[in-house]
């Protein structure tokens, strides 16, 4: 079983669709679910994007950092 309740690879979606893709997921989350991201560049835009709209609601952790690939676990806190 793994321990992510979801996974978003997001080097599959257009650049418009990326963030969208990765907000409903993580809405879709339930309280201590967790999320695996994967994309092929630090993801740290996306971090302030979400520390400004789920203020405390999230825990952030780089499983993988680069050089070609990124993947972050983030889990729901609330």
């Amino acid at each position: 079983m793994s321990q992510f309740a979801a996974k978003v690879d997001a080097r599959e979606y257009p650049p418009k669709d990326k963030h969208a893709v990765i907000f409903d997921t993580f809405e879709g989350l339930k309280k201590g679910e967790k999320m695996e991201l994967t994309n092929d560049h630090d993801p740290k835009p996306l971090y302030y994007q979400m520390s400004a709209e789920y203020t405390d609601q999230f825990e952030w952790e780089y499983l993988e950092e680069g050089p070609e690939i990124w993947r972050v676990a983030i889990e729901k806190k609330l």
